[in-house]
Parts: C-alpha cells; sequence; structure tokens
C-alpha cells in the first residue's frame, strides 16, 4: 500500500489498520532510525525505565551510537520540555553503560 492510501485510512480511522499497523513503518523507515523515533517516543511519554533501557537496546543493535542517542534527548528539549529529558536522562546513561560516570561534579 502507498503512503497516500495509507494516510487517507488513517484520516478516517479505518478499522483495519488495527490488523496492518506497522507495514509502512517497517517498509520506508530503516530499522536504525525506528529505534530512534521509538526511543524519542518513549521519552515523549515518560516511559519507564525497562521500557527506555530496551528501546537502547535496540537502537544500538540497529546501528545507532551513543551519540545519536544523546542527540535524541537534546533534540527532545524543545519539543517535551527539559523536565521530561532530564528525567530520562539517568535511564538512558544507565543504558548506555555510563551510569557510574555520570556524577554532580561537573567540569564547568
Amino acid at each position: 500500500m502507498d503512503e497516500i492510501t495509507h494516510l487517507r485510512r488513517l484520516c478516517v480511522n479505518d478499522p483495519l489498520l488495527a490488523t496492518d499497523a506497522g507495514e509502512l513503518w517497517t517498509i520506508a523507515v530503516d530499522s536504525r532510525t525506528r529505534a530512534l523515533i521509538t526511543l524519542g517516543a518513549l521519552v515523549s511519554v515518560g516511559a519507564p525505565d525497562p521500557s527506555l533501557r530496551a528501546a537502547v537496546d535496540d537502537a544500538i543493535t540497529a546501528g545507532a551510537s551513543s551519540a545519536q542517542i544523546v542527540a535524541v534527548l537534546d533534540g527532545l528539549i524543545s519539543v517535551v520540555g527539559l523536565p521530561r529529558v532530564v528525567a530520562a536522562a539517568p535511564m538512558l546513561a544507565a543504558a548506555l553503560g555510563h551510569g557510574e560516570d555520570i556524577t554532580l561534579d561537573l567540569p564547568w
């Protein structure tokens, strides 16, 4: 199905979308981008630690770098607000293996 047909189906809340959910997503968007979008969405809704850790693992497996994952957090500040991003940052730091490296002794 092309994207315009899919968009039309979304606009009219086609009940068959429930059975076709994700079809276009997996065809049109590469796995690394999907993983980064998923991570951003989870941060946006304040997802719990296990969900964020799984999303980080999926992003790394799909080829995302830790710099790209941190860039997602940076980009979300203007979208979802600093408090939401700050709340997620320690969980992502731990998922990236930097939980012990993060201290309150900041170099600036």
